[in-house]
């Protein structure tokens, strides 16, 4: 058994020595901490040790794959957790850096039985985190998070023998050979390539030249400093950078991809910023049309044309609305055999025969070009056009801390659920339905919706609103919104607002 972990505190002598653990980096699907306020290099050890006692207690073969982001602490990171795992007794196999879907791929291509991927994801640096998982492609939910913080807190953590270390090589090549595949593109297609200095620039320039497009580049040049902006698609800077790359370029299309590269975002030719879930249902609508009847998950911020579309309907695709984070999707997609996943933050899942079920912004790019090619008549911006119109908010983030933000969460929720019971309106309209799967999804009598919810990585909560009807419908429902969430003290500013 390991010592329990101590209180200690960075510039002491105790920091060097003993693990230190802020229990709140143990998220609903991940783990993640500010580095080194938050956790201490062997606070990391103990999470490696942690890992690795949970594989032996739930019976999985002890052989895990190991990979980092590209980001100056990373391999730091990296080495200190794979310490652990190997005092734990498990036989690490590190990839070297990676992508957080390289490092899912790499399950499959080595038959690894665990994956740990070291990554902050999309947060500024400062941050770390470990995405892990052991039944391919999934990854850890609540209850393995759960129980992986007690082994680790609790000091639970079995020193094993048996440990050992392999550095693989050629992972890099067979994931992007896995990617790239036999096809090549028939139309010409004109892609600004747009990575914000992120790991993915040493992916994605290639895997689309592969394919036959000729790349924009846009802060493809790796620099952990990130001198541009924070690799983050879904955030506004980034989306405008993008556009204004398509301006000046003339190209087709943007594509833009997250600091861990299992994100995409999209502008079309006409520099317009297409939110994830509205691409995600273009991609719904070409998917149907060559598997009819297919099962699309969207997670709670997503747009209603999942539900509502004719063109998805006419082929018989059924929607299933599910929980926002990418474990939750992932096994909702697997559990219910869908073809695919989408998460408004930009996380999409492409089951079998396209994708084997995990988020992989690479595979996403791909699929984009590909639909383009099936469909060359047609711009990007004409296939957003096709869409029913819609108004849709940003995701906004009030803060809030992480020890109070589902206290706080669980008394809007009731407050909501309260309204609609009682007949109030939102917007001058009736509450249909209040879906509480995750968080409060306030459904409205036209099919407007306004969502309150907290954000499992950082301390925040989440915003999100449509309307079918008009931009002043919309701004109106956040308005109402946002006077339930002005309720609670504790709610700060938003990052970004409409």
């Amino acid at each position: 058994m390991s010592k329990p972990i101590s209180s200690s505190t960075p510039n002491t002598w105790a920091f060097l020595r003993d693990a230190m653990i802020t229990p709140t980096g143990f998220r609903e699907y991940d783990a993640r901490w500010k580095y080194p306020d938050d956790i201490n290099l062997p606070g990391i050890t103990a999470l490696g040790m942690g890992l690795g006692t949970q594989m032996f207690e739930n019976g999985i073969e002890p052989v895990i794959a190991v990979g980092n982001d590209y980001r100056s602490y990373s391999l730091t990171i990296k080495n200190a957790l794979m310490l652990g795992l190997m005092q734990a007794g498990i036989h690490v196999r590190d990839i070297g850096p990676a992508l957080s879907p390289m490092a899912y791929f790499s399950q499959f291509h080595l038959d690894a039985p665990a994956v740990a991927m070291v990554t902050a994801s999309h947060n500024p640096n400062g941050w770390t985190g470990v995405k892990m998982g052991f039944e391919r492609p999934l990854t850890h939910g609540p209850d393995e998070m759960n129980r992986l913080r007690d082994i680790v807190l609790n000091g639970e953590t079995i020193a094993r023998e048996g440990g050992k270390y392999e550095f693989v090589e050629g992972v890099k090549e067979a994931y992007i050979d896995d990617l790239v595949g036999d096809f090549k593109m028939t139309r010409k297609l004109r892609v600004v390539c747009a990575t914000g200095n992120g790991t993915a620039s040493a992916f994605a320039p290639e895997v689309l030249e592969r394919i036959g497009v000729e790349v924009i580049p846009s802060h493809n040049a790796l620099d952990y400093t990130f001198p541009h902006y924070n690799p983050n698609p879904e955030a506004m800077e980034m989306l405008h950078d993008m556009a204004a790359s398509v301006r000046e370029s003339g190209a087709d299309l943007a594509l833009g991809f997250d600091g861990d590269g299992d994100r995409c975002g999209v502008v079309d030719n006409e520099c317009e910023e297409i939110f994830a879930d509205k691409v995600g249902v273009i991609m719904a609508r070409d998917l149907s049309k060559i598997y009819p009847g297919s099962t699309f998950v969207a997670d709670v911020k997503s747009t209603g044309l999942f539900a509502s579309d004719p063109e998805l309907q006419k082929y018989g695709a059924k929607a299933d609305y599910w929980k926002t984070g990418h474990s939750h999707m992932k096994r909702r997609v697997k559990e219910l055999g869908a073809l695919a996943g989408f998460e408004k933050s930009g996380h999409y899942f492409l089951a079998e025969p396209i994708g084997r079920g995990y988020d992989c912004g690479m595979r996403v790019a791909v699929e984009m070009c590909k639909l383009l090619d099936r469909n060359p008549d047609m711009t990007m911006a004409d296939l957003r056009r096709a869409l029913p119109v819609t108004y849709a908010t940003p995701t906004m983030s009030p803060f809030c801390p992480d020890l109070e933000k589902y206290d706080v969460l669980e008394r809007l929720v009731k407050r909501l659920v309260d309204m609609h019971e009682a007949g109030a309106k939102i917007a001058g309209r009736s509450i249909a339905q209040v879906v509480t799967v995750n968080g409060a999804r306030v459904i409205l009598d036209n099919g407007a919706w306004g969502l309150v919810r907290a954000s499992s990585n950082t301390p925040n909560l989440v915003v999100v609103c449509e309307s079918p009807a008009s931009d002043a419908e919309m701004r109106a429902i956040f308005k109402d919104i946002d006077a339930v969430v002005r309720t609670e003290p504790s709610v700060g500013d938003y990052d970004q607002t409409i």
